[in-house]
C-alpha cells in the first residue's frame, strides 16, 4: 500500500493472486519473466507495477512500453547521430550501395512503438532494409518489396553479415505484387499486417542531375534508384503522389483494424512560386483513403547530414537534415 498526495490509500495487489489465470503470453517479455514480483494498482486494477519501478497498462494493445517509454517517443522532433561504422553501423559498408539507407536503429524503435512481440511489419519499398533488419532487432517478423534486386541482395548480405534473423523480400513492383492477393493471403497465412512502415522514392529527387553540395555525395549525374518506370523515384510529383496512394490502398485489407502506416517524407526545394511541402502533399493524399485518418507527425533531424553552403553568399537556401515521419491509422 501506499499514501497517495490527496490522502487516499492505494491498495498493491500481488498480479497472480488477482489474475491467476491470466494468459502470460499477452505480456510483455518484460513483464511476464518476473511476473511472480508484479503487482496491480489503480481503481480498475489495470495497471502493472514492476519491482525496479517500470509500469505497464494491461489495456495496452499497441505496444510492450512502458509508460516512461510511451512518453519518450511521442516528443514530435527529435535528433540523432548514428554511427556508420563498427557494431551500431549494421553492416552499413554493405548498405551503402543504396543512396539513402536508414538507420536500422531508427526503424527499430519506430516499429517497436508501433507493435508488440511477434507482429507482422510490411514496408513495400524496403531499399537495403533498414525497416526489416529493425524488425530483427525488435523480435517481429516481417516482409519487404523492392523493384532493385540489388538492393535486395545487400540486405541479405548484411543480415548475414550480422548474424541475425532473416525476413522474407520479394523482387519486383508492389502495386503488381499486391493486385494479387492472394500471393500475399498465402504469406501472412490469415494474420494480418500491425505495421506498414515505407520511405517510399519520392518526387525523381535522385533521377535528377545533381547541384551544389550533392555532386560532391553523388557526382553530378543523376542517380536514380532504378531506371524502371514503375519506380516512384521517376515520377514526377502528381504520379507519385497517386502511385503512393495506389500502394497503400492495396495493402489496406492486409492491415488490422487500428494498425498503423508511418511514412517518411523530405520537402523539396522551393523553386519560384512552388513551395514544394511534399510532406503536406503526402498528408493529404493518404488523407482521402477511406478509414484512413492522419494522426500526427515526428520530425527526425539527423545530424550526421554534411551541412553545404547552399546558396552562398547571394541567398537562404536551407540546410534540410530533418525528414518527417507521418503517422496514419486503419480505423475500421
Amino acid at each position: 500500500m501506499r499514501t497517495n498526495g490527496d490522502g487516499t490509500i492505494e491498495e498493491y495487489i500481488p498480479f497472480l493472486e488477482l489474475y491467476p489465470d491470466y494468459d502470460l503470453s499477452l505480456l510483455p517479455l518484460w513483464v511476464a519473466e518476473d511476473i511472480e514480483n508484479a503487482k496491480v494498482y489503480g481503481n480498475k486494477k489495470r495497471c502493472v507495477i514492476m519491482p525496479d519501478g517500470q509500469k505497464y497498462h494491461l489495456d495496452n494493445r499497441l505496444n510492450d512500453m512502458n509508460g516512461r517509454e510511451w512518453t519518450f517517443f511521442i516528443n514530435s522532433v527529435f535528433s540523432t547521430h548514428y554511427p556508420t561504422k563498427g557494431k551500431e553501423g549494421y553492416a552499413h559498408e554493405i548498405r551503402k550501395v543504396h543512396p539513402t539507407p536508414k538507420p536500422p536503429q531508427l526503424m527499430r524503435d519506430l516499429i517497436c512503438f508501433f507493435t508488440k512481440n511477434n507482429e507482422i511489419v510490411f514496408d513495400s519499398f524496403m531499399g537495403v532494409g533498414g525497416s526489416l533488419i529493425g524488425a530483427s532487432l525488435a523480435n517481429r517478423r516481417a516482409l519487404g518489396i523492392d523493384l532493385n534486386p540489388i538492393y535486395i541482395d545487400a540486405y541479405h548480405r548484411a543480415v548475414e553479415e550480422l548474424g541475425i534473423n532473416e525476413q522474407r523480400t520479394i523482387c519486383g513492383d508492389c502495386i503488381e505484387i499486391l493486385k494479387n492477393k492472394t500471393f500475399v493471403e498465402d504469406y501472412l497465412n490469415e494474420e494480418k499486417i500491425s505495421l506498414m512502415l515505407i520511405d517510399p522514392p519520392y518526387g525523381n529527387m535522385m533521377s535528377k542531375e545533381k547541384t551544389g553540395g550533392d555532386i560532391s555525395v553523388y557526382g553530378k549525374k543523376a542517380t536514380p534508384f532504378t531506371n524502371d518506370a514503375r519506380d516512384l523515384g521517376n515520377m514526377d510529383k502528381e504520379s507519385f503522389l497517386g502511385a503512393l496512394k495506389e500502394s497503400i490502398e492495396l495493402t489496406l485489407p492486409f492491415i488490422k483494424k487500428r494498425g498503423y502506416i508511418v511514412v517518411f517524407i523530405k520537402d523539396m526545394q522551393p523553386r519560384k512560386k512552388e513551395i514544394n511541402l511534399l510532406h503536406a502533399d503526402v498528408i493529404n493524399k493518404i488523407n482521402e483513403i477511406k478509414n484512413i485518418y492522419y494522426k500526427g507527425m515526428k520530425i527526425w533531424s539527423d545530424e550526421s547530414t554534411k551541412l553545404y553552403p547552399y546558396g552562398y553568399p547571394f541567398c537562404f537556401v536551407a540546410n534540410q537534415i530533418h525528414q518527417y515521419i507521418l503517422v496514419f491509422r486503419k480505423e475500421k
